[in-house]
């Protein structure tokens, strides 16, 4: 059989999130694929850009296929792609929504609620949360990301220099070879979240820091003004005592207020809308400062993440 798709999963270490992922795979409906699970033991430099570098150059497939070790697809994950592909067979790349995994417990569903909302993460990023009209993106994360192989050893593949960070590189070389990324919402992956708050915020901190560096860099697919909103709104309390105009935190709070009985209505539990609505302030401020301080920042540097040798599990966020 002929190898369509090489799905590149970079790790640490072996863990129950890989396992199940792997477990999602085998029962995929198609089934011309080839799986390449790079960890550090096959290599020394523990950057997942690297290591899926690395498996684009071992792929046999026509599409490389990119999921994060805590993502697993949907069965008819890889008939979806196909279906996408015939229909338009020029396009260099395909993505979809990641959706929350009903297994994750209360604090990790609520990530998932600040992620998927309106409010939490705003127009710039909730169709990435749950399903939404089909359209062309210029960025999108890896955790559910399918590049034709031709276009990607055209471009170079990932920087390596930069995580987080080093999808959104790799999608604006795409678009400046005028390439195409097309989101389709039958294109679906559930990705386990982060507890919040710590391992939540922790995440938050990565993405702020590198978009704002990257709003000065990499202009073309980071300067929007859905990244500076946190900033600005932080910077708006913090000179409330010097103007007293309170209608935008009078509107904001209403925003709060219809989120969190939009949870309700949906979710029918008290504390997973609390603590979800309770999670967007802390959030827009916090990636709001870090923001402005990746603005101001020259360079970043990358930092692995933490494992526990036992358990393979991330630690922390």
């Amino acid at each position: 059989m002929k190898i369509i798709f090489s799905i590149i999963i970079p790790i640490r270490k072996e863990n129950d999130y890989l396992r199940e992922t792997l477990s999602a795979l085998k029962k995929q409906t198609l089934k011309n694929f080839e799986v390449l699970v790079i960890t550090d033991q096959i290599s020394t430099v523990p950057d997942p850009s690297f290591k899926r570098n690395l498996g684009a150059q071992k792929a046999k497939g026509e599409y490389l296929c990119f999921l994060d070790d805590d993502s697993y697809p949907k069965k008819n994950w890889l008939q979806n792609i196909q279906t996408q592909i015939n229909k338009h067979p020029d396009f260099a790349a395909f993505c979809g929504p990641c959706l929350t995994p009903p297994s994750d417990n209360l604090t990790q569903q609520a990530s998932g609620l600040f992620w998927s909302s309106f409010m939490g993460s705003g127009g710039a990023g909730q169709y990435r949360n749950i399903a939404k009209k089909a359209r062309f993106v210029d960025d999108y994360p890896t955790v559910n990301l399918i590049v034709k192989k031709s276009i990607f050893q055209k471009i170079g593949g990932f920087n390596s220099k930069y995580w987080p960070g080093e999808d959104t590189i790799l999608c604006l070389d795409l678009i400046n070879d005028h390439q195409k990324i097309f989101y389709h919402p039958s294109i679906v992956v559930f990705h386990h979240r982060r507890s919040v708050l710590i391992p939540h915020l922790k995440q938050i901190s990565r993405y702020a820091l590198h978009r704002g560096l990257f709003a000065k860099k990499f202009p073309k697919n980071s300067l929007k003004i859905g990244y500076f909103m946190p900033s600005l709104f932080l910077i708006y309390l913090l000179t409330l005592p010097f103007h007293h105009f309170y209608y935008p935190l009078y509107l904001y709070i209403f925003l709060l207020l219809i989120t969190f009985t939009n949870y309700l209505l949906n979710y029918s539990s008290i504390q997973l809308s609390f603590l979800a609505t309770f999670t967007i302030p802390l959030t827009h401020l916090y990636y709001g400062l870090l923001f402005i301080i990746g603005l101001l920042r020259t360079d970043l540097t990358f930092t692995a993440h933490p494992v526990d040798k036992q358990t393979g599990k991330y630690l922390g966020g």
